[in-house]
C-alpha cells in the first residue's frame, strides 16, 4: 500500500539542486563517509545561495543514544563562491527511528514531511532507506495531524493543524501565521500528500465537497495516538532546550558562524582568532565590546 507514497517520495527527493549545492553536499558526505546527505530548508525551495544552506549528513552506525544531532558550521570555496552551510549530523538509523515516531523527538518527521532533496547517496541502498525514513516521516504526520484536526477538513487544515502543534510542542519562536506560509510556498509539494500518507498506513478516509476529507480513524486507535502525541508534546520543551544548551556548547565551528552573521548583519568585521575559534563562549564579552564601539563610532 506504500508504493503511491514511495513512488511520490522518491520523485520529490530527485528534484534538481544548484550544482554548487551538490558538490558541497557530496563534499560533506564524502569527507565524513557518510550514507547520504540531505538538503532542506529555504535555499532548497528558492535555490538561493545566499545565506547558510542546511543539510543532514547521514552517517552508518545504529541508533544513537542521548541527545543529537551533531550540529556544525562549514565553509565551501566553489567556482569563486563561498558557500555556507549549517550541517546536522547523526546516523541514518537514527533518523530512520525518528522519523517512524519511535523516539521523543518531534523535529525530524515535522521537518522531512516538508521538501526536501537526497543530493548525495553512496549506494542505491543507502537512496533506498533515506526514502523510506522520508516515507515514513510524511506517514507519522499525517496520522498524527488527523488524530488533532478535526473529524472532517481540508488536508491542508489537517497540516496547518500539524505545524502548530509541533511549533507549540517544540520550544520554536515562529511567528504567528508561519505554517500558512509553509503551506503557502510548498502547494504543490503538499497537494495529494496526506491521502498517499493515510492509505500507506491503511487508515481509510471519506472524500466530501470542496476536498475535505473524514478519516475513518477508529475510537481506540486515536486516543493511543493522542497518548503518544502528549507524551511528546510534554517531553517536547525540556527535550528541545537540552539540545540547544548542548549545541551551545559542541557546535563545531560557531565562531566561524558567529564572525560570518555579525558582518553579514552589521558590517562589523570581527577578526577570527585562533582563541577565539577554540573559545567562542569566552569570545564573546569582547566580541560585544567591539560591536559597541563601532556602533558609537557610527552615530
Amino acid at each position: 500500500m506504500t508504493d503511491g507514497l514511495e513512488a511520490r517520495i522518491a520523485t520529490a527527493l530527485a528534484r534538481p539542486v544548484d550544482p554548487k549545492v551538490a558538490a558541497f553536499a557530496t563534499q560533506l558526505g564524502v569527507a565524513q563517509d557518510a550514507l547520504a546527505t540531505v538538503f532542506y530548508g529555504s535555499n532548497l525551495r528558492t535555490g538561493s545561495l545566499e545565506g547558510v544552506l542546511d543539510f543532514y549528513v547521514l552517517l552508518p552506525g545504529p541508533v544513537e543514544r542521548g541527545i543529537w544531532p551533531r550540529v556544525s558550521y562549514h565553509e565551501h570555496d566553489i567556482d569563486g563562491v563561498t558557500l555556507r552551510a549549517k550541517v546536522a549530523t547523526m546516523t541514518l538509523q537514527t533518523f530512520a527511528a525518528a522519523a517512524a515516531g519511535e523516539t521523543i523527538d518531534t523535529t525530524i518527521w515535522t521537518r522531512f514531511v516538508q521538501p526536501s532533496a537526497l543530493v548525495y547517496a553512496r549506494t542505491p541502498s543507502a537512496r533506498q532507506a533515506v526514502t523510506a525514513a522520508v516515507c515514513a516521516a510524511a506517514q507519522t504526520g499525517a496520522r498524527v495531524a488527523v488524530a488533532l484536526g478535526a473529524p472532517s477538513a481540508s488536508p491542508e487544515e489537517y497540516w496547518r493543524t500539524l505545524f502548530r502543534a509541533t511549533y507549540a510542542a517544540e520550544f520554536r519562536v515562529e511567528k504567528a501565521g508561519r505554517e500558512d506560509s509553509i503551506l503557502a510556498v510548498n502547494r504543490e509539494h503538499f497537494d495529494g500528500l496526506l491521502p498517499l500518507a493515510l492509505i500507506a498506513q491503511g487508515i481509510d478516509f471519506a472524500r466530501g465537497a470542496q476536498g475535505t476529507l473524514t478519516p475513518r480513524l477508529d475510537p481506540e486507535r486515536r486516543q493511543r495516538l493522542l497518548r503518544w502525541w502528549h507524551r511528546r508534546r510534554r517531553a517536547g520543551r525540556p527535550y528541545n532546550l537540552a539540545r540547544l544548551v548542548k549545541a551551545s556548547t559542541t557546535f563545531e565551528g560557531a565562531a566561524r558562524y558567529a564572525a560570518w552573521k555579525i558582518e553579514r548583519h552589521t558590517g562589523v568585521a570581527v577578526p577570527l582568532t585562533p582563541w577565539r575559534e577554540r573559545h567562542p563562549m569566552l569570545a564573546a564579552p569582547g566580541v560585544l565590546w567591539k560591536l559597541w564601539r563601532a556602533k558609537r563610532s557610527r552615530a
